[in-house]
């Protein structure tokens, strides 16, 4: 599995325009994926966000080359 370490304020303004992508999907198309994927986006951004935030001068964030895949079929 691939990682990458990448600037976790980019990443969380990633998630950001991801999850309104996903929020444009009609409520009739909201399966189970659609479910996992918005979720699993959430859960990223929020980690992103604590560090973008962090004060230790440490601001990035590590992904999967599938989490950063995840994100970036939807922006």
């Amino acid at each position: 599995m691939s990682y990458a370490a990448l600037d976790a304020a980019r990443i969380t303004r990633a998630c950001h325009t991801a999850l309104q992508v996903l929020e444009s999907v009609e409520e009739k198309d909201r399966n189970e994926t659609y479910q996992r994927k918005t979720l699993m986006i959430q859960r990223i951004e929020a980690l992103a966000r604590a560090a973008a935030e962090s004060k230790n001068g440490d601001q990035v964030i590590t992904l999967t080359s599938e989490e950063f895949w995840l994100i970036s079929q939807n922006w």
